[in-house]
């Protein structure tokens, strides 16, 4: 069977806005990439934070009890699409009632078993929970690539969990070997 990569396809993957894309929903974003075959792709943002919500309105919202500590914890805008949607990108364990595997060290889960775990402090040590995720139809992310949109690096889990939410794109892009500002949001063509 050939390897995922070299179908093109980028699941496991950052997707980092170039400084030309004006979308105000992708604008200096950083996407974690979950899903891409040839139906489209799906990932989320990992970059942007809800700064009206905390995890505390999100357990009250599905009766769900927490700890205190567990009240503060940041929700993410996780994307445009399903905003409405709970997603949670976390490391080990990936023994809930479903995780889709993105890595070996990263897995997206979004039924109520692994929220009911994170509220009482028995989840994953390193979680990320987000409200809606990013969509792409067939054909589309490959179009934006093209047209210069995004840069592709392989998902690296410090980024998603350990980093500054307002150093993550900036790292990512270092992480290639690049210096964020020397980008340029014009295509170049031979």
């Amino acid at each position: 069977m050939e390897d995922i990569e070299n179908q093109g396809f980028l699941k496991g993957q950052f997707l980092m806005a170039m400084p030309g894309l004006i979308d105000p929903n992708f604008h200096q974003t950083v996407t974690c990439m979950c899903e891409h075959n040839v139906e489209g792709a799906m990932g989320v943002v990992i970059n942007r934070v809800h700064h009206a919500l905390t995890a505390k309105d999100i357990f009250e919202e599905l009766n769900i009890d927490c700890t205190p500590r567990m009240e503060h914890i940041p929700i993410h805008l996780g994307g445009p699409v399903h905003i409405a949607e709970i997603f949670v990108l976390h490391g080990p364990p990936f023994d809930w009632e479903a995780s889709l595997m993105i890595t070996p060290d990263v897995a997206l889960s979004n039924t109520k078993d692994i929220i009911e775990s994170i509220a009482l402090e028995k989840g994953p040590e390193s979680f990320v929970i987000s409200l809606g995720c990013a969509g792409w139809g067939p054909d589309q992310l490959e179009t934006e690539i093209k047209q210069n949109a995004w840069l592709t690096y392989p998902v690296f889990a410090e980024n998603i969990f350990k980093m500054p939410v307002e150093d993550r794109w900036e790292e990512a892009v270092k992480k290639m070997g690049i210096d964020p500002r020397l980008l340029s949001d014009r295509a170049g063509h031979a």
